[in-house]
């Protein structure tokens, strides 16, 4: 008798989402969801929600309504959210390094899993490596440069090897050469089981990086789709104001994110 494996749960999972944020905005996902190895990118602008879902999705917010399921796993206060943010990456904008070595900022989060000193530095700087920033792993943390920490704050993401990696905006404010070599390693970078959320208001970055776009605007999600369906296909006025023209497949932006997507 032939017997078939259960298909993985998703990397993520929630479904009636709403999180109250003062008195005027409400975040309101009816459902939303990536599996390992994909990106989705949530895209809209400002204030538009996206850093609420990542906080939500990253287990340090909790929604006023709704179910947040982690790797098939709901997530509920207690000792299942601590696990569940063990498989978790993060990386900001701001990359928010610490104080000491370069190298013992990437190291920190497995020190936290309790792995040996010298077995989490040398995790490291494989991390720092692959981001070619081993060069730096002496360096105090607080004098790189901008586009350094980026590199190092995505070391540290991805040192773990996490199953699912929220990004909020690490790629923006970076002059284009800097930023398209950083996408460049990052792609390389990735493991390819990971699953991705990617928030951005840079569709340039959404149609490279991503299989998957969700489009959000004053709390609601608009359009959640393949990206090149969405970006071609918009449900309406609002939702292709924010993603404008197609790009030229023959663009060299189109051809990294095909290259990236296979």
């Amino acid at each position: 008798m032939t017997t078939h494996a259960l298909p993985a749960p998703p990397a993520f999972e929630i479904r009636g989402l709403r999180v109250r944020r003062g008195a005027s905005f409400t975040l309101d996902i009816p459902r939303l969801s990536v599996v390992g190895g994909e990106t989705l990118a949530v895209l809209g602008l400002n204030g538009a929600g996206k850093s609420t879902l990542l906080e939500v999705l990253a287990l340090l917010r909790r929604p006023d309504e709704g179910e947040v399921r982690i790797l098939g796993e709901a997530a509920r206060p207690g000792a299942a959210t601590h696990r569940l943010r063990r498989r978790l990456g993060l990386a900001l904008q701001d990359p928010l390094l610490l104080t000491g070595s370069v190298l013992d900022n990437v190291a920190l989060p497995l020190r936290l899993r309790g792995l040996p000193r010298r077995d989490s530095r040398r995790h490291a700087l494989v991390a720092l490596q692959r981001f070619d920033v081993g060069h730096l792993a002496d360096r105090q943390a607080r004098l790189t440069s901008g586009g350094e920490a980026r590199r190092v704050s995505l070391a540290r993401a991805l040192v773990t090897d996490p199953d699912l990696l929220l990004l909020d905006e690490p790629f923006s404010a970076l002059d284009p050469p800097t930023r398209d070599a950083l996408l460049r390693d990052f792609q390389a970078a990735l493991p390819p089981e990971t699953a991705v959320v990617l928030v951005t208001h840079d569709r340039l970055e959404a149609q490279m990086l991503a299989h998957h776009l969700a489009v959000v605007d004053g709390g609601k999600l608009l359009q959640v789709g393949p990206v090149d369906e969405v970006f071609r296909h918009p449900v309406d006025r609002s939702v292709a104001a924010l993603v404008g023209p197609e790009i030229d497949p023959s663009s060299s932006w189109a051809r990294g994110r095909a290259a990236a997507r296979v």
